[in-house]
C-alpha cells in the first residue's frame, strides 16, 4: 500500500529535507510496512522548492494552514513543523499566537475529521524548558523534568505539546511531539529566531562574510545537526503506538557545546583565522531567551528508538560543507 502524507510549513528548511526524504525512499509510518508515498502535499505560505516540486507526486498548497486544510481530504500522516519562530513570536504576541496555537489546533481538528485517526508528529521545541527566575537555572533536563517556558514561543510550543497529547487520548489522532535542539548548521539567509545566530557564526564565515554572536562566548547551548534532527522526526513517524509509549513530548538527543567552541571547530575545519569574522557583540533580548533554554540533556527515551546526538562539532560543520559546497 502507498500513503497520503502532509507536511505543514513544507517549503521551509526542515520541511524541504524531510519532503525530499519523503520522496527518495519507502516511508513507515505508525509501524505499518514500509510504503512509497503516493501524494505529498506541502503546506506553506510559499512555493515547495523547484525540486520537490518537480515530483509528480507533490501538490504544493500556498496559503493560510486552516483554510488549505479544509481543502484535503484524509491523510496517513501530519508532519506539522510550520510555526513562528522564537524571535518572531516574542516579538509579536498575536502572530505567535495565531500561528503556533491557533495552528496547530486547526491541524488537530483537520485530523479529528478523519474517519480514521491519522499520525500527526509535532515539532516542538527545547525552548518549553526555562530558567524560572524564582526558581533558577534549570539544569540538566531529563525525560522527566518539568517544561518551565521563559518565552512566548515555548509557552506556544508547550501549549501545542498538550493539544497533541489530548486529542491522542481522545483517539482524535495519534500524537507524536518530538522537542527538537537547536538546528546547526541551516542553509540559506537569517531568519527571525533567537537561537539563528548558532548557523549564522558558521553559514556566513564559512561564505567569505561577517557574522554576529550576540551572547557570552561561553554560554552553552544544545544543538543538533539536519541530519540528526531529521532522523528524530521520522522515527517518531515511524514506531507503533506501544513502541511510542507515553503521550508526553520525547526530547530528542543533544551536542552541548558553546559559541567559543564553535567557533574553533570552524577554524579546525575551514582553516585557521576563518572564525576571525565573526564578532562577538552583547544583545541582551537575545541573550535573556536563549540564556534560560538548558543546554545539557539525558534522552533515554530516544536512545530507546535508536536515536543519538551528533558526536562532535567539527563534524557537523564537514557535513554543512560537503552538503553546501562553495
Amino acid at each position: 500500500m502507498s500513503s497520503r502524507v502532509v507536511v505543514t510549513g513544507g517549503a521551509g528548511f526542515l520541511g524541504t529535507l524531510l519532503s525530499r526524504r519523503l520522496l527518495g525512499e519507502p516511508v513507515v509510518l505508525g509501524g505499518a510496512p514500509a510504503a512509497p508515498v503516493a501524494e505529498l502535499v506541502l503546506i506553506d505560505l510559499v512555493t515547495a522548492p523547484p525540486d520537490v516540486a518537480a515530483d509528480g507526486r507533490v501538490r504544493s498548497v500556498t496559503g493560510q494552514l486552516s483554510s488549505a486544510l479544509d481543502e484535503l481530504g484524509e491523510v496517513d500522516a501530519v508532519f506539522h513543523l510550520a510555526g513562528v519562530v522564537s524571535g518572531a513570536a516574542e516579538a509579536d504576541f498575536d502572530l505567535g499566537m495565531h500561528t503556533n496555537v491557533d495552528g496547530t489546533r486547526a491541524v488537530l481538528e483537520y485530523g479529528r475529521r478523519h474517519a480514521v485517526p491519522p499520525l500527526v508528529v509535532f515539532a516542538s521545541s527545547l525552548a518549553v524548558f526555562g530558567s524560572d527566575p524564582a526558581i533558577g537555572p534549570v539544569g540538566d533536563v531529563d525525560d522527566d523534568t518539568l517544561p518551565r517556558p521563559q518565552s512566548s514561543y515555548g509557552i506556544q510550543k508547550f501549549i501545542g505539546e498538550q493539544l497533541v497529547a489530548d486529542y491522542a487520548r481522545k483517539g482524535f489522532v495519534r500524537g507524536r511531539s518530538v522537542r527538537l535542539m537547536t538546528v546547526s548548521v541551516r542553509p540559506g539567509r537569517p531568519n527571525a529566531a533567537a537561537s539563528g545566530f548558532l548557523s549564522g557564526i558558521i553559514r556566513e564565515p564559512l561564505a567569505g562574510e561577517q557574522a554576529r554572536c550576540p551572547v557570552d562566548p561561553d554560554t552553552p547551548v544544545a544543538l543538533s545537526s539536519p541530519r540528526r534532527t531529521l532522523d528524530g522526526i521520522m522515527r517518531a513517524a515511524a514506531v507503533d503506538d506501544a513502541t511510542w509509549g507515553s503521550r508526553t513530548a520525547m526530547n530528542l538527543p543533544a551536542l552541548t557545546t558553546t559559541p567559543r567552541e564553535m567557533a574553533r571547530a570552524l577554524d579546525r575545519v575551514a582553516g585557521a583565522g576563518t572564525s576571525d569574522r565573526i564578532d562577538w557583540v552583547d544583545d541582551p533580548v537575545v541573550r535573556a531567551i536563549v540564556g534560560s533554554w538548558p543546554a545539557r540533556f539525558r534522552t533515554p527515551r530516544a536512545q530507546r528508538l535508536g536515536l543519538r546526538a551528533d558526536t562532535s562539532f567539527d563534524d557537523v560543520v564537514r557535513a554543512y560543507r560537503a552538503d553546501h559546497p562553495g
